[in-house]
């Protein structure tokens, strides 16, 4: 039999939380920086990048996050960045990945919203066809910069609507960025056809997850670390079958959970809740979705009949067309029956 670390190297995957941004590998990040010499605090030797993305807390995390996107300054930028974040994830055998991304936070560094659209695009399109997988996106709000950002982020949706678009989220941080406020936005998204995924839970209460359930109509929860928390509310997402985007080594580097021991996703997958495994901001975080996978191997004692039907968690959970989830969900399935006999 194959041993757990090549079996995860080599299951099919779906990535349904992982940031655009957030996934700039550090040989990108460098070069990037390189670019910018002089006018961005970010490391130019890539070997500095780890010492630098050593987060003190939340607050931290998205300082030094906005630095990284200070480094994106033109549509090329957009356009290497996004095919290199595919042929990453491809390289752990991602097949479909629903991106998060804040057009807002480029826009307003000068890049014209028609033309960050166009840039994703065409990577899009280019890395499907050099890596074999594919990307959607997901349009996010961030949070931190309120209500005009809410609205230029819907703006932009609409107007663009580029075709990987699918839904529409709420990130940065929660503390002092009620839920509620958003409702407006939302509403107008899932009535164009978008579907509802914030970030909610991951450094506030439960309510903040009640919020985004009731608000914005959430059909899915990134992160949800508080819900375990509350057992009313770990039993509305089971019985509803509502997914969480579990992030186990993000929640630990931005201090949102104390260490990987204390995770609650044992606490989920107990109570019956749709969990899926995710990376967040990869290379920040030290972590790679495969990473991800080992970590919940070991949280959860799963072998590889466990860790595929994880993985057919993501499938269920994506925004995916019938026919695609049955594809994925079949490889899956033979990847398995041929590694485990």
């Amino acid at each position: 039999m194959t041993d757990l670390p090549t079996f995860i190297a080599g299951l099919p995957k779906v990535e349904l939380h992982v940031h655009h941004v957030g996934s700039a590998s550090p040989r990108i990040v460098a070069e990037l920086a390189a670019r910018h010499e002089g006018r961005s605090p970010v490391p130019a030797d890539p070997d500095r990048l780890a010492d630098y993305f050593a987060f003190r807390d939340f607050a931290h995390f998205v300082e030094v996050y906005l630095s990284v996107v200070d480094l994106i300054r033109d549509p090329e930028d957009v356009w290497i960045l996004t095919h290199e974040v595919a042929r990453e994830l491809a390289r752990q055998q991602v097949r479909y990945a629903e991106l998060t991304v804040t057009p807002y936070s480029h826009v307003r560094r000068g890049i014209p919203a028609p033309a960050f659209c166009e840039a994703i695009e065409d990577a899009r399109k280019r890395a499907e066809a050099d890596f074999g997988i594919a990307l959607r996106w997901c349009f996010d709000i961030p949070g931190e910069a309120g209500l005009p950002a809410a609205e230029e982020t819907l703006r932009i949706a609409l107007e663009q609507r580029p075709d990987g678009l699918i839904s529409f989220g709420l990130g940065g941080p929660e503390i002092g960025v009620p839920r509620p406020q958003f409702k407006p936005y939302f509403d107008q998204a899932r009535a164009a056809g978008l579907r509802s995924v914030p970030h909610a839970g991951e450094t506030t209460g439960p309510e903040t997850v009640w919020d985004a359930l009731r608000e914005l109509g959430a059909e899915r929860i990134g992160h949800g670390v508080s819900a375990a928390l509350d057992p009313e509310l770990l039993t509305y997402l089971a019985e509803r079958q509502i997914p969480l985007e579990v992030c186990p080594t993000s929640n630990v580097r931005t201090r949102a959970v104390a260490s990987i021991e204390e995770h609650p996703l044992p606490q989920f997958v107990e109570a019956g809740v749709l969990v899926t495994v995710n990376s967040d901001d990869p290379p920040m975080f030290g972590t790679t979705l495969n990473d991800e996978y080992a970590v919940a191997a070991r949280l959860l004692h799963l072998g590889p009949d466990g860790l595929a039907a994880l993985a057919r968690n993501a499938v269920t959970a994506a925004f995916l067309e019938p026919t695609e989830q049955a594809r994925i969900g079949g490889e899956i399935d033979a990847y398995l029956a041929t590694t485990v006999r």
